[in-house]
């Protein structure tokens, strides 16, 4: 109890009791929420287009990294990996020689859309192998986030 004697209950400035209750009104929560609203509808397309990138590049490394894996097989093998092997040799004991796995985790050939890394010997433009992805949409070609991305 405060030392006036009237306990805890607030008093209005003329003295009488308070009648209305601090706090915010329907329409002021309103409005906060639709200003909420007209930030997120500005900010969500740019923070997908960030998270799009980010996978497009994410895959560009991984497909070199797993073209560098393929590197490291040919060294040890003396032949890179049969189409029938695919990058499965990488993490699979293929024969004499073989000092793998050359790929940390078998999670590691998926790209970051979920589908598997491709593979092809020989690879386009008379390269001896290629790796690849087909981006997000999983069909050849595409532009943007559904672009190929490959190791040549």
């Amino acid at each position: 109890m405060s030392g006036n004697g009237t306990g805890d209950r607030a008093r209005a400035p003329d003295g009488g009791p308070e009648t209305g209750q601090a706090g915010f009104s329907l329409v002021e929560l309103l409005v906060v929420l639709a200003i909420i609203g007209m930030i997120a509808t500005m900010v969500t397309p740019q923070v997908l287009g960030y998270l799009g990138r980010a996978k497009g590049e994410t895959a560009r490394i991984q497909v070199k990294n797993i073209a560098q894996a393929v590197e490291l097989y040919y060294l040890d093998l003396g032949a890179y990996p049969a189409p029938e092997q695919g990058l499965q040799a990488l993490v699979q004991p293929t024969g004499p020689g073989w000092r793998g796995p050359y790929v940390r985790d078998a999670r590691g050939l998926t790209d970051p859309w979920g589908h598997p890394y491709l593979y092809r010997a020989p690879g386009l433009g008379g390269a001896p192998y290629e790796v690849y992805s087909l981006g997000s949409d999983g069909k050849a070609g595409g532009t943007g986030e559904g672009a190929d991305v490959a190791s040549n």
